[in-house]
């Protein structure tokens, strides 16, 4: 878990400074845990607003590969995805046992009954709703996507936003994103947490 800053994220500072004026006076009582679809940009997403909140950030699947000591393909391989679940039910329940952070979850998270009912339970769970197309674009820069290891990536891509989308659906707000820079996401949450909150109160 780190405590990025506008170096971190490849920020500029005065769109960093101006992500803080936005978040002042914000302070969630809950971890914020952003789900959605691979290339929804959680990580990117998340690392800018916890800067902005002033928060800590962790990216659940960078902490399933430290805890195993192996990458998640290699996880996926070896021992295939009811494995890599388990662990990474273990890694966010740890995480959400800890103190109020900004955390990225992988896209298949959510969907586990039990790793649901946990962010529910201990979170805010907020969903990143992207377009197939933007998504297609942003994962087309990695190759390191274990689900999409087949011929027809955007088929596979679909497939998952049929049986993914009604659960994410259940999160407690919904951001949509598109092909708008990453801050105006932020800005979207930031606002949202608002009314969230005051709902709340």
């Amino acid at each position: 878990m780190t405590r990025p800053d506008s170096s971190d994220i490849g920020e500029r500072p005065d769109a960093a400074a101006a992500l803080r004026r936005d978040a002042a006076g914000l302070v969630p009582a809950r971890t914020i845990a952003l789900v959605g679809l691979m290339g929804a940009g959680k990580t990117t997403v998340g690392r800018r607003l916890a800067h902005a909140l002033q928060l800590p950030f962790a990216d659940a699947d960078a902490e399933i590969v430290t805890a195993a000591g192996r990458s998640v393909e290699a996880i996926f391989a070896e021992h295939g995805e009811c494995e890599f679940r388990r662990g990474e039910r273990k890694v966010i329940a740890r995480l959400l046992a800890g103190p109020v952070h900004v955390l990225a979850t992988g896209g298949g998270a959510f969907i586990d009954p039990r790793t649901r009912a946990l962010m529910k339970e201990r979170a805010i769970s907020i969903w990143l709703k992207a377009p197939l197309d933007v998504l297609m674009k942003r994962v087309s820069k990695r190759d390191d996507r274990p689900l999409l290891k087949e011929d027809d990536p955007r088929a596979v891509m679909q497939r998952l936003i049929d049986e993914r989308y009604p659960i994410y659906a259940e999160a407690d707000l919904t951001i949509e994103t598109g092909v708008g820079p990453h801050n105006s996401a932020v800005n979207l949450i930031l606002e949202a947490l608002r009314k969230y909150q005051a709902v709340k109160a």
